[in-house]
């Protein structure tokens, strides 16, 4: 049976890289994003199904479970820094709303887009999450974001795992080729998180696309509940 691959942020970077490495195995993917535009063009390019969702919003969230039904695996890549406020207000309302704001597109985009398509996950089903090395070091309200994300999949496997489905996040390390950082990675910072892996290269989509590919793979049954750290050896677990 062809599977049903949901891609949440499935219109560039991280999750489109994922889009494609399914698609390229055959299986019907879905990819969403915020804007109709940008998903309609990446859906095009890649050859897969596009529907504009903000994966965080439960009305949205709830009537994208209506269209999908079955999902076999669905791979939560929603998120990313958040710019600054410059708009008014006192410094610590511009906390609060970054904070938020953090909190909404890395957290509460898997933790909704989960609930509305959960009665729909197929029995020995796939739950995948995009997490952060910013959630162990220097992350600030991102990296608590992340942190969450991660604390949050442990509870969700457990939930699931009677049904078979597994729940793990995938925490990346620096990407290149990513508009992560919007364009204000200065040269002396990338060499640096560079210099801090171990094999001394930055990681790439298609690393992070191999790794959700497996974990949705039979060989990946017996892991779940999991944080798995793909970066290099920037960040280690022993």
């Amino acid at each position: 049976m062809t599977r049903t691959v949901l891609v949440t942020g499935g219109s560039s970077g991280i999750g489109r890289a994922v889009a494609a490495r399914f698609a390229a195995d055959g299986a019907k993917v879905v990819i969403t994003g915020r804007t109709a535009a940008t998903v309609e063009r990446a859906a095009g390019e890649l050859g897969v199904e596009g529907v504009a969702c903000d994966a965080a919003d439960p009305g949205q969230a709830a009537a994208l479970a209506g269209r999908l039904g079955r999902v076999d695996v669905l791979v939560n890549a929603a998120g990313g820094l958040v710019p600054a406020d410059s708009g008014q207000g006192s410094e610590l309302d511009a906390l609060v709303a970054q904070w938020h704001a953090h909190l909404s597109q890395n957290l509460l985009t898997a933790v909704v887009t989960t609930a509305a398509v959960r009665d729909g996950l197929a029995d020995g089903g796939c739950v995948l999450s995009i997490g952060s090395i910013g959630a162990e070091r220097r992350g600030g309200s991102y990296g608590a974001a992340k942190a969450a994300l991660a604390a949050w999949n442990v509870a969700l496997s457990a939930e699931l795992a009677p049904r078979g489905v597994t729940c793990n996040v995938i925490s990346a390390g620096y990407i290149a080729g990513t508009n992560f950082f919007g364009g204000g990675l200065s040269e002396e910072r990338r060499r640096a998180l560079v210099d801090e892996t171990h094999n001394q290269r930055p990681g790439t989509v298609d690393d992070i696309a191999a790794t959700a590919h497996f974990l949705a793979s039979p060989g990946a049954r017996h892991i779940t509940g999991q944080t798995l750290h793909v970066n290099g050896g920037a960040h280690t677990t022993r």
